[in-house]
């Protein structure tokens, strides 16, 4: 009677790792969506309880064959429902004044699914709706998260084993872009090992704007910011001469530490995210205090700790105060599926509440290695950027001293330049998305969907 007990457990397991939630009706959504919304949970490490969400959209053009993309949100632990509905997915949200009901969602004419399925997957765990059943298994970091990206990806497609042969990339952007081109070396370790796991149809990567850990990061802002008038010639003089071989972060000169400080002061004036937009107060991560908008929330909603301030709503960061109400509405949670009891408040951002191990200290030899073996690689940058600007990601591209193929010209849509690009030999391409911020999708739709689908594609940029 036992083991008869324990083989039904197990055929309930199995039956329940396999169930798949389809979304018929999207709340918010006015209509049908364009195609087909999955969305789910895989354990990747059932010690702790440990299960990534996701959303699976299916390409609107011919998901049978077309690419399969999956994409991961920066950080600190943001949800991926900001790549969904700020940058490529296929609704983004109606910008109007919150009055305490559900807020509206509407089509995106420039979503990436229209020529990729996106499976969007909230990770690390801990990030939106993604969750563990203990503390510890919070306690992950970019080499561990990714391993649990790799094994999110072998389950995944052993329960959707009809994509197997489609070509399959990865991408993101932001902190992300220190785990794409790990996950992508990875996993193109394993299908030259033979590791026993589904043979996945890697083709490539993209990362936007992205996080490698090198100082090149933060440095490169000194350069961006005289380049823009932000920062004086004097002052950036000064940097440069008495900032050779300092670390920017942690600067020893008196001199460099003075000017560097003053040069912070000044792109603190600009929004870094994109420096022609409104400097608006931050929704996510985390607020100190928003009891002052408790009375306009309806009932299901009332018992929110973290209720964020409101923005004026001609600020880029309305649609994040609009998602935090959308997903912690009780109608939003029931039609995504979400399971009772494992996340109490939705958080488009984390603010380090919860511990984080930064062990990629570098991802440019992964990008070497990757690229290196032929995998197709494009990484672009809205060239309005301040946080991760332009300069310092072409820096760190050129050095990884592959040969020129075509030289740097302008890409254009529409009879105008949307921005500029080089090519190097082994399928590595770099390009900026004129007027594009740090999550460019989001500033430039039209311009990003136009970059994407020609290099998904493999046509000329």
């Amino acid at each position: 009677m036992a083991l008869k007990l324990i083989f039904l457990l197990c055929l309930l397991c199995i039956v329940s790792s396999a169930e798949r939630h389809l979304v018929a009706n999207l709340p918010g959504f006015n209509g049908t969506l364009p195609s087909q919304l999955e969305t789910g949970y895989v354990s990747v490490d059932e010690k702790n309880g440990v299960e990534l969400f996701y959303y699976f959209i299916q390409s609107e053009g011919d998901p049978r064959h077309d690419p399969v993309l999956l994409w991961l949100t920066g950080g600190d632990r943001c949800s991926v429902l900001s790549g969904l509905a700020f940058e490529i997915g296929p609704v983004r949200f109606i910008i109007e004044p919150y009055n305490g009901t559900l807020p509206r969602l509407q089509y995106n004419p420039y979503s990436w699914t229209k020529v990729a399925s996106i499976i969007f997957v909230d990770s690390p765990v801990g990030a939106g709706f993604s969750f563990s059943r203990n503390l510890k298994g919070y306690d992950v970091g970019d080499v561990s998260s990714s391993l649990q990206l790799m094994e999110f990806l072998a389950k995944w497609f052993r329960e959707h084993p009809e994509f197997l042969t489609n070509p399959f990339y990865i991408g993101g952007d932001s902190y992300a872009g220190k785990i794409v081109p790990f996950l992508a070396q990875k996993i193109s370790e394993d299908l030259e090992s033979g590791v026993t796991r589904p043979a996945l149809n890697l083709k490539g990567y993209l990362v936007g704007n992205p996080a490698t850990g090198e100082a090149i990061d933060l440095d490169s802002r000194v350069s961006y910011a005289h380049g823009h008038g932000i920062i004086s010639d004097q002052l950036y003089e000064t940097i440069m001469e008495h900032c050779q071989g300092e670390d920017y972060s942690k600067p020893k000169n008196v001199v460099c530490a003075e000017a560097l400080d003053r040069s912070s002061k000044l792109l603190d004036e600009c929004q870094m995210g994109h420096i022609l937009n409104k400097k608006c107060v931050y929704v996510s991560p985390r607020p100190k205090d928003g009891t002052a908008n408790r009375k306009s929330l309806k009932e299901e909603t009332e018992a929110l700790r973290h209720i964020p301030p409101r923005p004026p709503m001609d600020c880029y960061t309305y649609k994040s105060y609009l998602s935090y109400f959308w997903a912690n509405n009780n109608v939003t949670r029931d039609a995504l599926g979400i399971k009772m009891g494992t996340k109490h408040e939705w958080l488009r951002c984390h603010d380090g509440d919860l511990p984080y191990s930064r062990d990629i200290k570098s991802s440019t030899k992964y990008h070497y290695n990757v690229t290196s073996k032929g995998y197709r690689v494009l990484v672009y940058s809205g060239d309005h950027d301040a946080m991760i600007p332009f300069i310092g990601t072409q820096g760190w591209v050129r050095s990884l001293n592959f040969p020129i193929v075509d030289d740097w010209r302008a890409w254009h849509l529409d009879g105008q330049s949307g921005g500029f690009t080089i090519a190097y030999s082994n399928n590595l391409t770099f390009a900026t998305i004129k007027g594009g911020g740090h999550t460019a999708p989001d500033d430039e739709p039209e311009r990003s969907f136009a970059l994407f689908t020609r290099w998904i594609s493999k046509r000329p940029l």
